[in-house]
């Protein structure tokens, strides 16, 4: 078993995979530093929420305006996120497909070999029988 999977292992684009494999890597770190930095709650949320509640009308405006500008911010970094974490996944399905292409090309080269191998095993027999008879 261990024998079949070094045959596959033998026969993997690697020079694909290892020039790709940078790409993907460095889109995984810039995905991670993205996320790992932000935290789930807005600092100036924090602080509007710790402070008193004003009572005039122009401060209550203003202080939604500073929310709605901050949550449109927010949106806009988790949308660039979001096609970052779409580019890498994008990647890596491009990188999957090719190593699905050649498994599956190196699945049709074993069937051939085995029934190659069997068909000279039969013949190889077969010779022996026929050398034995005569």
């Amino acid at each position: 078993m261990a024998i079949g999977w070094l045959a596959v292992l033998r026969l993997l684009p690697w020079t694909d995979i290892i020039r790709n494999a940078p790409l993907v890597a460095d889109g995984a770190k810039k995905l991670w530093s993205a996320v790992a930095k932000k935290s789930p709650v807005p600092d100036h949320a924090a602080n509007e929420n710790s402070q008193p509640a004003p009572s005039d009308e122009v401060l209550t405006l203003s202080s939604l305006n500073m929310q709605i500008s901050a949550l449109e911010e927010h949106v806009s970094d988790l949308h660039k996120q979001m096609l970052a974490s779409s580019e890498l996944i994008k990647a890596l399905a491009d990188q999957n497909a090719q190593l699905i292409k050649h498994v599956e090309a190196n699945r049709v080269r074993v069937l051939w070999l085995t029934a190659a191998t069997v068909i000279l095993g039969i013949a190889a027999v077969v010779g022996l029988a026929f050398v034995m008879l005569h």
